[in-house]
């Protein structure tokens, strides 16, 4: 099959502002399941509130669009009763960890067979240019005029301290990087993570003086590398990428099959 195959072509073109990173996500993500060669009847895709769960209505997948925050919450019900399927999420920075926060620690703390897609354009770009949890020290908002005030989450850290088994992060300016990235996200075993700085040229650049969206992903080039490479050592504040964690930590993906198993079994 070809990537046409997989994205609903009706629905295009899609309503992304010229320059949003999500674009860049959404082919990624098609690319490494053709690569991967998913049967795209046994994929569920679920989706929140956002610019990037729209991601959900251009995939040609079994799609839910749930509530704000909740998308994790209900890609557990249908890992738990379909386990068999394989769950993708994608997600904004404040979908996935300002109203999604809980949700998003306790499905890391439990391993559940589910790979979350966070796209953080470190704004709330649908909704009006409010700050998010991923918004950096001094950077303008709509509720942030004079600048943000509050530190931003690493979703890196968060994600590795709360449990989660496989956790990574790249850029949309690093699109092969991502694709293989993302197939091995899909194919670990337990609650994979992977962060994708993704611009947003409309609210978080116009806001910020990068307006630009090629001068945003000159950005994520020169400000980022490698984990363990020399311009990482050489520069201990530049944003490190690649695979943190990867780890077959399978003990609550087997309790919780377990559990699958026996309700099904009473049934």
């Amino acid at each position: 099959m070809g990537t046409r195959d997989y994205i609903r072509e009706r629905f295009f073109p899609h309503m992304w502002c010229p320059g949003c990173g999500h674009g860049t996500v959404l082919n990624c993500l098609v690319r490494a399941i053709e690569e991967l060669a998913v049967d795209k009847s046994d994929i569920v895709v679920t989706s929140g509130i956002g610019c990037s769960a729209r991601i959900s209505g251009y995939v040609d997948f079994h799609s839910l669009h749930t509530l704000h925050g909740r998308a994790l919450a209900f890609a557990t019900g249908v890992k738990f009763t379909q386990p068999e399927l394989t769950l993708i999420v994608p997600m904004g920075d404040g979908d996935a960890l300002a109203i999604g926060g809980n949700h998003f620690i306790h499905a890391a703390r439990r391993n559940i067979d589910i790979t979350a897609v966070v796209m953080n354009n470190r704004i709330y770009g649908m909704t009006g240019g409010q700050y998010s949890p991923m918004t950096c020290p001094d950077a303008m908002a709509t509720t942030a005029p004079y600048g943000n005030i509050d530190n931003a989450f690493d979703a890196v850290e968060l994600a590795r301290a709360a449990g989660a088994s496989f956790v990574a992060r790249t850029t949309t300016y690093h699109a092969k990087e991502g694709i293989q990235i993302l197939k091995k996200a899909i194919q670990h075993k337990g609650f994979s993570v992977v962060e994708f700085l993704s611009q947003c040229p409309t609210q978080f650049g116009r806001r910020n003086q990068l307006a630009d969206a090629s001068a945003m992903l000159e950005y994520f080039k020169t400000n980022t590398a490698p984990i363990g490479s020399a311009k990482a050592r050489e520069n201990p504040d530049i944003l490190e990428r690649g695979i943190f964690v990867e780890e077959e930590r399978t003990e609550y993906c087997d309790a919780y099959e377990a559990v699958i198993r026996e309700h099904v079994k009473g049934e």
